[in-house]
């Protein structure tokens, strides 16, 4: 892998970053990408000098399709080169159906589902040309099952998985693959709110707290760790995954296997 370079959006934080740690041990150069100006991204980018590769950082808004744009040129131009596009970039908001602001849906919508495809067929002519490819779009055990007052991000993760199929049998023969990898609860900040407010509620310790909302849904005891999406990231890149193609691989501690 050497050679490869990867492209990893939403890689200031969380799964994302922890993806593109374990991309870059791997051998990869990294575009990195986020929200934070350019001066985090710097310091992000320092985080990466143990590794014999390259690394860049390039701040785009995903729901605006012009800034999308440049962040594929830019990171094209700036390695001269890209074989592995990571959609990892995600929001999220919650509230009833009835309740759910039209602005949050279509914000979700583009940054959750649009974003990829508007990556994906930027990358597709590029990936067709080199005749190697390989996508990974992190979407979800909620494209795979639903919960209460989350309705653009299921249709967003749903969408998602239905839309890497058909990126998948559309290039399978021009050595692309695309596939997803669907995270179940994963140990990352965004989660502390959360377990925070269920600590308050159900007067109990933090650790009590994040046991039980972790219980709720999956079978598995504990949050899954941001390196293990980004293992699988990096077998998916690998030769021997070169078969795998359009699948929805669930880490979720078997939470959709109820």
């Amino acid at each position: 892998m050497q050679t490869r370079t990867a492209l990893v959006t939403g890689s200031s934080s969380g799964i994302g970053l922890a993806c593109a740690h374990r991309l870059a041990a791997s051998g990869m150069n990294v575009m990195l990408h986020g929200l934070e100006d350019e001066i985090f991204g710097q310091q992000l980018c320092e985080q990466f000098a143990k590794y014999p590769v390259s690394c860049a950082y390039h701040r785009a808004d995903l729901s605006d399709v012009s800034q999308l744009e440049s962040l594929i040129s830019n990171t094209l131009s700036h390695f001269g080169g890209l074989e592995v596009l990571v959609n990892n970039a995600g929001i999220q908001y919650t509230a009833p159906t009835e309740q759910f602001p039209p602005e949050k849906w279509d914000q979700i919508i583009a940054v959750n589902l649009s974003a990829a495809f508007h990556t994906t067929r930027l990358c597709l002519p590029h990936f067709q040309q080199q005749g190697f490819g390989r996508i990974i779009n992190i979407a979800s055990v909620h494209g795979l099952v639903a919960s209460v007052d989350k309705a653009a991000y299921v249709a967003a993760k749903h969408g998602l998985i239905g839309f890497t199929k058909v990126v998948a049998l559309e290039n399978a023969a021009a050595g692309i693959t695309a596939n997803c990898i669907c995270p179940g609860w994963v140990d990352t900040p965004l989660l502390n709110d959360q377990i925070t407010a269920l600590a308050v509620q159900n007067n109990c310790s933090t650790e009590q707290a994040k046991h039980d909302l972790v219980v709720d849904k999956q079978a598995y005891p504990d949050l899954v760790k941001p390196d293990a999406i980004g293992d699988m990231a990096v077998f998916l890149c690998s030769d021997s995954a070169c078969a795998i193609n359009g699948a929805a691989m669930p880490i979720d501690g078997a939470w959709s296997a109820q």
